[in-house]
């Protein structure tokens, strides 16, 4: 658990020296990532957002030689392939995968039907919402699958939101990644990030609690 916050915190520090190692395999590696995160549905908790910002702002400096379109196709590829393992397989198993110890620690049945609720009554805005929000993200193609959310709709609005999704991330990171108070404090930007797209999961979480 300490690698995994150490290498969230210090992400452009570790991508520098993926690409100082591997050189153009960084690329199928932050694939594999962002492919695993979002298509895992217990890998939640690999780097997302910031990710893509550092990737990004690293690709803005010519010295490591990497190409922002090509980290702009391969995170859209991953993340839009990486939801479509995650649906097939809360449509095929996914009740069946609810049942193991592991899985069950983050997705109970009372969850499941709760999910299939608000995807009934949000249906758009809860595909497209949870494309920003660290953790919800790879547990909503998986819970809109098991829930009984037609493929087709998904994937549509999906698609859209991980358009928007990479194209911010990846733009603010190119753009803005390499101003100089950002790389000094690179930590805790990648903490900002974090918390930002947290809010809307806290605001959800207070709106229940008054609620009930």
């Amino acid at each position: 658990m300490n690698t995994l916050i150490d290498f969230i915190l210090h992400i452009d520090k570790h991508i520098i020296n993926l690409v100082t190692y591997f050189g153009d395999w960084t690329y199928l590696l932050l694939f594999a990532v962002i492919f695993i995160e979002t298509g895992i549905v217990i890998m939640p908790f690999l780097p997302g957002d910031s990710l893509l910002f550092a990737a990004s702002a690293i690709s803005a400096n010519p010295q490591y030689h990497l190409n922002i379109w090509i980290f702009i196709l391969i995170f859209l590829l991953a993340s839009f392939l990486g939801d479509t393992l995650n649906f097939y397989l809360g449509d095929k198993i996914g009740y069946r995968i609810t049942k193991m110890k592991l899985v069950a620690k983050v997705i109970k049945p009372k969850q499941l039907d709760q999910a299939k609720a608000f995807f009934d009554k949000y249906g758009i805005l809860a595909i497209f919402i949870a494309r920003f929000m660290p953790i919800i993200r790879t547990l909503a193609p998986f819970i809109a699958a098991t829930s009984g959310y037609k493929y087709e709709k998904f994937i549509k609005y999906n698609l859209s939101a991980c358009i928007v999704w990479v194209g911010l991330c990846c733009g603010a990171g190119y753009f803005f990644g390499n101003i100089p108070f950002v790389q000094e404090h690179f930590s805790i930007v990648v903490i900002g990030i974090i918390l930002v797209t947290l809010i809307p999961g806290i605001v959800a979480f207070i709106k229940e609690r008054r609620n009930k």
